[in-house]
């Protein structure tokens, strides 16, 4: 098969191109969104640096590693650039404008996004990354993550990246030398593009921990890899970590919230009453678990003992069915919604997270808190919430036309 026939087959997602000559050798490393369409551009006929063209002359075959994002596709187009040193990659791996990613070597080491004109003696460096924004986000990430310090001077007491939870304070000793090594190994694990080690390092320190009946620790380790997931995730995968990240802190959730229920109320006048309720897992709509409700025990319009109503079947049914409840649940409405939906929870026995959004202000309101929480319109948190409510409200919407079509049709 010639190299255009085999790119033909290349798939059409993000990855890592690796070319080579005719003796085997790799003579340049690449990353790409697509890898057919970037790999068939450089065999386009429309290469006008000479550069490139001398790439193509010696091009004999073409191979590539498949990845869930361009991000990781960055992390290991450096990794591998850096460990075979290709031919056509030397311009990249000697141009300091490239930043690359600096870890000290001292007792608690330091991380920092550099180009240096000079390399520190003793620190070890990543890169370069032809995509500064990409890895930045993506070293942003792992500091959530890993919370490793990045301030010039080791300081004497906890900064404010402390209390927001980027840095886990070693200057104050919230954290032993050990397990910050421990972080600072994972880290490199994963510029290094050694992910499956990684999962698998986690997955034996999770086991242990659980073993050892270790719960909190574990569900440390349970979340450090679901929060890589989102690393090596898609932008809209690692966009909904954020969000519910910042969910997290703002309702004060024990965990992040992975699958979010939503639930709305649709009728006119009090007439052919409907409530939806949809479902969000990591950010997307799970539309298998999307439910429509006719309303059975309320008339008129009294959209709160609606809410009631049909909260209290959709959880009345999980529990008798013993499947998993919601990390969180979103009423659309105000404080008289959330107070009954709270209640239905509270005679069923559940316990889960909830609370509502109140269109007008965008007022989100929570059980217990007297006043509600109104957040900047690019709130992240917000933002998710907003998608989750507007789909419920959607989703009511339609289930109550189709009803009414159906009722002006038969009459």
């Amino acid at each position: 098969m010639d190299i255009k026939s085999k790119i033909k087959n290349f798939p059409l997602t993000a990855g890592v191109y690796l070319m080579k000559n005719a003796k085997g050798r790799i003579i340049y490393i690449g990353k790409a969104v697509s890898l057919r369409q970037r790999v068939s551009s450089y065999f386009s006929g429309n290469v006008t640096d000479l550069k490139t063209k001398s790439l193509v002359d010696e091009i004999a075959d073409v191979e590539y590693i498949n990845t869930a994002s361009e991000a990781e596709a960055l992390i290991l187009e450096a990794s591998l650039v850096k460990r075979h040193k290709p031919k056509y990659n030397i311009s990249l791996r000697d141009d300091k404008s490239y930043p690359f990613i600096e870890i000290t070597q001292e007792r608690f080491p330091r991380i920092f996004l550099v180009r240096p004109r000079v390399k520190r003696r003793g620190s070890v460096y990543f890169g370069p990354y032809v995509e500064p924004r990409l890895i930045r986000e993506a070293l942003n990430i792992m500091r959530r993550i890993f919370g490793f310090c990045t301030c010039k001077k080791f300081p004497k007491r906890a900064c404010l990246d402390h209390q927001i939870g980027l840095c886990s304070a070693p200057c104050i000793g919230q954290i032993s030398q050990r397990q910050y090594a421990r972080n600072i190994r994972k880290i490199k694990m994963i510029l290094e593009g050694k992910r499956d080690e990684l999962y698998k390092a986690l997955r034996r320190e999770m086991d242990v921990l659980a073993r050892e009946r270790k719960y909190e620790q574990a569900a440390v380790i349970r979340d450090q890899m679901q929060a890589i997931g989102a690393l090596y995730s898609s932008g809209p995968d690692v966009n909904y970590f954020k969000e519910t990240e910042q969910l997290q802190q703002l309702l004060r959730l024990p965990r992040r919230p992975e699958r979010i229920e939503a639930f709305d109320i649709s009728n006119i006048m009090g007439q052919q009453s409907v409530g939806s309720m949809v479902s969000f897992m990591n950010g997307k709509p799970d539309k298998s678990q999307y439910r429509r409700f006719k309303i059975k025990t309320v008339e008129g319009i009294d959209d709160v003992k609606m809410i009631a109503e049909i909260v209290g079947r959709r959880y009345a049914r999980l529990k008798k069915e013993t499947k998993a409840f919601p990390d969180l649940i979103v009423i659309d409405g105000g404080k008289g919604q959330l107070a009954a939906a709270a209640q239905q929870l509270a005679e069923l026995g559940a316990d889960i997270p909830i609370i509502s959004l109140a269109k007008r202000e965008e007022e989100i309101f929570v059980p217990r808190r007297r006043n509600s929480l109104v957040l900047s319109r690019d709130s992240l948190a917000l933002r998710l919430l907003q998608r989750v409510r507007d789909e419920a409200h959607r989703f009511a919407i339609n289930y109550h036309r189709k009803l009414r079509a159906k009722n002006v049709f038969l009459s």
